[in-house]
């Protein structure tokens, strides 16, 4: 039977799946944050997407814009893919997995912008996709630190008292989440937003959110 060490913020395991040597756990914590996730991946499955309305400014005018179901399918498509991505992150046992996974909703969440055929979209999304890239170093470069400096990259074992994790690679840690997720720190988010395809979209700062929620348990527990 395996038991989360006190140190774990996230509380006691609820359950384990094991995966060979790489054992994933629900805990309070992160049943919740699984809960999360698992919601908007299933309305990203089931719903309809909206039809964007523009107001033309200082008038009644106001037209709707049509989207290619095309678009549509490959926004959904994206949009299940960084929701099981996130899914995936939330139960990590496994610090080099969940970098793993957090790279993947990176990745996904540049698909879902990526798609839609606007200049000021497709500029926000190019510079997002310069950042994700460019946090991958800090990201995979903390776990790196963790390997080389503890031996291990499991979790359950990464959170005994008597096992010390560098400043650094917490730092890191952090530093590549806040590159990979563009919500809350992108500054470019407010473009972003304006891509159509809601709920679609919103797995953009749903996944960011609770990867970056994860992160903090993970750097406070070791």
């Amino acid at each position: 039977m395996f038991n989360l060490p006190v140190t774990n913020i996230g509380g006691s395991e609820l359950f384990v799946l094991e995966f060979g040597d790489i054992v994933d756990y629900f805990s309070v914590y992160t049943a919740a944050l699984f809960a999360f996730a698992l919601i908007f991946t299933v309305l990203a499955i089931v719903s309809r997407p909206e039809r964007m309305v523009d107001i033309a400014f200082g008038g009644d005018a106001y037209y709707t814009k049509e989207i290619d179901p095309k678009l549509l399918r490959f926004q959904r498509f994206m949009a299940i893919a960084c929701g099981l991505a996130t899914l995936g992150a939330v139960v990590s046992g496994d610090v080099f997995n969940y970098a793993l996974f957090v790279s993947m909703v990176g990745i996904t969440n540049i698909g879902i912008v990526a798609a839609y055929r606007n200049k000021h979209v497709l500029n926000a999304a190019f510079q997002y996709g310069i950042v994700a890239m460019l946090a991958t170093v800090p990201l995979f470069g903390g776990a790196a630190i963790v390997l080389a400096s503890t031996g291990t990259l499991s979790l359950w074992e990464l959170y005994l008292p008597a096992v010390a994790v560098p400043l650094i690679a917490k730092v890191f840690l952090v530093l590549g989440v806040m590159g990979e997720g563009m919500a809350p720190f992108y500054v470019a988010k407010a473009e972003i937003t304006r891509a159509q395809g809601a709920p679609f979209i919103l797995m953009v700062h749903v996944s960011s959110l609770l990867v970056f929620l994860r992160v903090v348990e993970i750097v406070i527990s070791m």
